[in-house]
């Protein structure tokens, strides 16, 4: 498989990297790898996606404050902003300037979490109007969220990805149709996504984007094991078989999908 990797949703800055983050970030390149989005989940994570994407010509910043960043301790959100998320996303925003920050995210709803539903959906719709005065993609993170996050979506009407996308192909046809991009991650390979099978059957050529939310989710036959971008070809073979074309071809498409949505030439 020799078709361009672009991974766009990684987490590098997890703490699962901190002892190999270097040498393996070095080895992307040759491996395949011709470009990463690295997504923020608060301010601190979004300095380092900063720094990241500076050090790495092959890496690009997405800044923001993920809806768990509300309650989690060691969030910057909770840390250093004491859970006033407004003044976090004003500390924010000079990033969006940086040359090389090209979307808001990992921005979005969790209802999976005890997260109070009414300070995420604030939050996301800030960012989202962040993201349009700025004339930035959004990533958005839908878990367990579909009818309020497609709610906002279609108020606003941004231009981003939804990531992991886990709706039906009836929402996907949509959301494309509105011009938003569908990302899909190893998630897609496991035995119980057969509702994302079908939606990534689905998708306009177009419109879709591959991913990893590394260090998370390894695609069969990688599950449980740390992810990286690599393994981006096992779910380009998986979904080169379901949407019935050569697996090369569908990464050179998802890589100029990648460029396209995020202004990169």
């Amino acid at each position: 498989m020799a078709g361009p990797i672009f991974d766009s949703h990684a987490h590098y800055l997890s703490r699962q990297f901190d002892g190999d983050r270097q040498q393996l970030l070095e080895s992307l390149p040759a491996a395949g790898v011709a470009g990463v989005v690295e997504c923020a989940t608060d301010l601190a994570t979004s300095k380092g996606a900063v720094a990241l994407a500076a050090a790495w010509p092959f890496v690009w910043a997405a800044v923001g404050i993920h809806p768990e960043s509300l309650i989690e301790s060691d969030a910057s959100t909770n840390a250093e902003f004491a859970g006033d998320w407004k003044a976090e996303l004003a500390a924010i925003a000079p990033l969006l300037e940086q040359n090389k920050v090209v979307a808001v995210g990992e921005i979005g709803l969790d209802y999976h979490w005890p997260i109070p539903k009414e300070a995420q959906l604030e939050l996301f719709e800030a960012q989202i109007r962040l993201a349009l005065e700025l004339d930035k993609p959004v990533i958005v993170h839908d878990r367990q969220a579909h009818a309020d996050t497609y709610a906002l979506l279609k108020k606003y009407r941004p231009k981003g990805v939804l990531h992991c996308f886990s709706g039906a192909a009836e929402d996907a046809a949509w959301l494309t149709a509105q011009g938003l991009y569908i990302g899909f991650g190893g998630a897609v390979t496991f035995k119980g996504a057969k509702r994302a099978v079908k939606a990534a059957a689905a998708v306009p050529p177009d419109k879709l984007l591959l991913e990893t939310d590394c260090p998370y989710m390894a695609p069969e036959p990688c599950r449980g094991t740390r992810c990286d971008s690599r393994l981006i070809a096992h779910t380009a073979a998986f979904l080169a078989d379901v949407r019935g074309v050569e697996a090369e071809r569908l990464l050179q498409t998802a890589c100029q999908n990648a460029r396209a949505l995020f202004g990169l030439g």
